[in-house]
């Protein structure tokens, strides 16, 4: 099973997440318009609240030029991806912009955090991927090898290049990068005059009103596709996580989050939901929370007022 299939599945949870935005039976007192694609190698979905069909298929065009664009810089399965040339040469001279902005942000919740926010885990992810398609487990001996490979500490990046400081390193943004194109089409959306929006690229920015004047209303589901909550979004974002919503084995074992400090699958919680004003932000907290003890979270999220854990089970 490949790295895009996994994510294709953990990010099922972040898509039930947004079966209640629009209830299929509520009446829709404006036109709206909707989109359906793919980001990341996985469905994506937008509502425009206001706005006819017809007159949506220029921005919905631009939406996916944007999409594209991104992933362009930030899939691991494109080969001429920028994130793909990072880890191939271990060397990305003049990055986008963007990549550089999304690193900065990775920089700070990895020490907010304490280390279990880090994207360099993608040496020890494809070990135990590996491991689990011949229905095994990796040894101590190999994983020690791998953890020596991982440390975002070890990323040096800038304008002139984003280097690793360590042979064997490599990144996954499967962590963020969802939440972060969220952003990229929600602003471009306000930039286009469009206030009431939902955008669902794998986590869910939710702007202004729903077609029928509610707001939009984010259910929130479990590995299982069970509702767990509900939260209602008004220019807020919302990320869930679940250790076992993607797993690594047949047998249903082995997670997809890794835990930097131990090399191994972890998560001390099923299901982590995190609301925040930015989707990137929601996204790379609810992946590190699910390895984090809830005092943990809290001291995180102190001084973070518009931050809060919306499911935590």
């Amino acid at each position: 099973m490949s790295q895009q299939q996994h994510q294709s599945r953990r990010r099922f949870i972040a898509l039930s997440a947004a079966a209640l935005a629009w209830p299929a039976g509520a009446r829709a007192a404006a036109p709206a318009a909707r989109w359906q694609g793919r980001a990341l190698g996985a469905e994506a979905s937008m509502v425009l609240a206001g706005v006819a069909g017809d007159e949506a298929q220029a921005i919905f065009a631009d939406v996916a030029a944007e999409v594209a664009r991104q992933e362009a810089i930030f899939s691991l399965h494109r080969a001429g991806s920028a994130l793909a040339q990072l880890n191939r040469d271990g060397e990305l001279p003049t990055p986008p912009p963007e990549m550089l902005e999304l690193l900065g942000l990775c920089a700070t919740l990895h020490r907010k955090t304490g280390g279990a926010f880090d994207p360099s885990v993608q040496p020890l992810w494809m070990l135990h991927a590996r491991a689990a398609e011949r229905g095994s487990r990796p040894d101590a001996a190999a994983v020690a090898t791998a953890r020596a490979c991982v440390g975002f500490g070890h990323v040096r990046f800038g304008p002139e290049a984003v280097r690793f400081a360590r042979p064997g390193m490599a990144l996954t943004l499967n962590g963020i990068a969802q939440g972060y194109i969220a952003d990229r089409i929600s602003d471009l959306l306000r930039a286009r005059g469009f206030g009431d929006v939902l955008v669902n690229m794998g986590e869910v920015v939710g702007n202004g009103r729903r077609p029928d004047g509610g707001p939009w209303q984010a259910g929130i589901a479990g590995p299982d596709g069970a509702l767990v909550g509900r939260t209602a979004l008004s220019d807020r974002a919302l990320a869930t996580s679940a250790p076992q919503g993607t797993l690594l084995d047949a047998a249903g074992r082995v997670g997809h989050i890794i835990d930097p400090l131990t090399g191994r699958p972890g998560g001390r919680w099923r299901v982590v939901s995190i609301s925040a004003p930015r989707a990137a932000l929601a996204d790379g907290l609810s992946t590190a929370f699910c390895l984090m003890d809830a005092p943990d979270i809290h001291a995180t999220l102190a001084g973070q007022p518009e931050t809060r854990v919306e499911t935590l089970i």
